[in-house]
């Protein structure tokens, strides 16, 4: 399926690019739709990654890149049959999301994460699974989920811990405090910064100069220098399963589902 066009997210394939595209307002929150279709296209890629080189993820939404998990729908969930009882469907879809961002992660192509301002908890996630970020310069990382009780559960700390030193590390996961696009990449998580709205631009000038060179060369080079974390991915499932269930967690969600700001992921 070289082209789809879902509820939540598309893709096409043009020149040997893949270019998957997030459109769910307000701002690409993860939940059970938005899983199905990334199963679709991690099921899709089996046949693409032998006709493209490059994959960008980029956002069509204006708040930004992705918000992270649909947090709203999460509680409701939880709070219809009890916190204890939702832990199972909670390690399911993470099963589920870790099985699709891992394939992400170890897919032969060049993956680039195009991204814009706000990129948080599993949005900021999805973006680490890439081998390369690009931000517009008004582009803001976070990783908010202490603020819930809970860890990042997409993945994140382990692959954060792959590319980055253990101060940043800490510091965004212990703060819940968010970086903007400069300091991340002056950190070494941004590999290039572009100017305001041109982000998918330079994200397809950079796909351009990637298909110069062999496939299988630039395959290997990836998998060498891009090892995935798998047991401390799974490590991760089981602390933030062990977690959901404690009260700092309902409060924290009912406190978030219940704010009036407009954007109450934002710090």
């Amino acid at each position: 399926m070289q082209n789809y066009q879902g509820e939540t997210l598309s893709w096409e394939l043009i020149d040997g690019s893949i270019e998957l595209a997030l459109h769910r307002e307000p701002c690409n929150e993860i939940g059970d739709r938005t899983l199905a279709e990334l199963e679709k296209f991690v099921s899709a890629h089996e046949t693409l990654k032998d006709q493209a080189r490059v994959l960008i993820i980029h956002s069509l939404t204006k708040a930004g890149f992705c918000a992270g998990a649909d947090l709203r729908a999460l509680y409701l969930r939880a709070n219809e049959i009890g916190f204890e009882r939702a832990v199972q469907e909670v390690r399911e879809f993470l099963n589920r999301i870790h099985r699709v961002l891992n394939t992400i992660d170890a897919s032969p192509l060049t993956t680039i994460a195009a991204v814009h301002g706000v990129t948080f908890g599993g949005g900021f996630e999805l973006a680490l699974v890439c081998d390369l970020i690009i931000a517009d310069k008004m582009g803001r990382f976070c990783f908010p989920e202490l603020r819930l009780g809970l860890i990042p559960g997409f993945g994140g700390i382990p692959r954060l811990k792959r590319d980055l030193g253990n101060g940043i590390v800490r510091d965004l996961l212990l703060t819940g405090r968010s970086i903007n696009a400069s300091r991340a990449q002056a950190a070494g998580l941004v590999s290039q910064l572009s100017a305001q709205g041109e982000v998918l631009k330079l994200a397809r000038l950079t796909a351009a100069q990637i298909k110069k060179f062999d496939r299988e060369t630039t395959a290997a080079a990836k998998e060498f220098i891009k090892p995935i974390p798998y047991a401390d991915l799974r490590q991760e499932i089981e602390i933030f399963c062990r977690l959901f269930s404690k009260p700092a967690v309902e409060a924290g969600l009912r406190k978030f589902v219940e704010s009036t700001d407009a954007h109450p992921y934002l710090p």
